[in-house]
């Protein structure tokens, strides 16, 4: 059951997430002057913890979308089944969104 509704709330999340991309995107097209204050933004601490907390929700979502495509077949309804695959889904989530974050510094040369 928590973990559906932290479905829900990720899916809310994503929704935000997706405003702030919306907003990096226009101030790029916009000029440079605006395009600096959404990287400056974007670049801070509190900016940096958005995109984590963005991307940790994506990948939440993305693992536990799958968890709930093998219920929608009637797969892995035994509660043992369940609780595996729930841990499966933090898990998953832990390591894509580590992963996601160390390519994304190595690509940029950060690391």
């Amino acid at each position: 059951m928590t973990l559906s509704i932290l479905h829900r709330v990720t899916g809310v999340g994503l929704g935000f997430g997706t405003l702030l991309m919306a907003y990096w995107l226009i101030a790029a097209a916009a000029g440079p002057d605006w395009f600096a204050t959404a990287q400056t933004f974007v670049g801070s601490i509190l900016g940096r913890l958005i995109l984590l907390g963005f991307t940790a929700s994506l990948m939440f979502h993305f693992c536990n979308g799958i968890r709930h495509l093998f219920w929608d077949a009637g797969k892995g309804f035994e509660l043992s089944t369940a609780r595996a695959s729930g841990i499966s889904v933090f898990l998953g989530t832990i390591i894509l969104t580590v992963a996601t974050w160390a390519i994304a510094y190595l690509v940029r040369g950060d690391l």
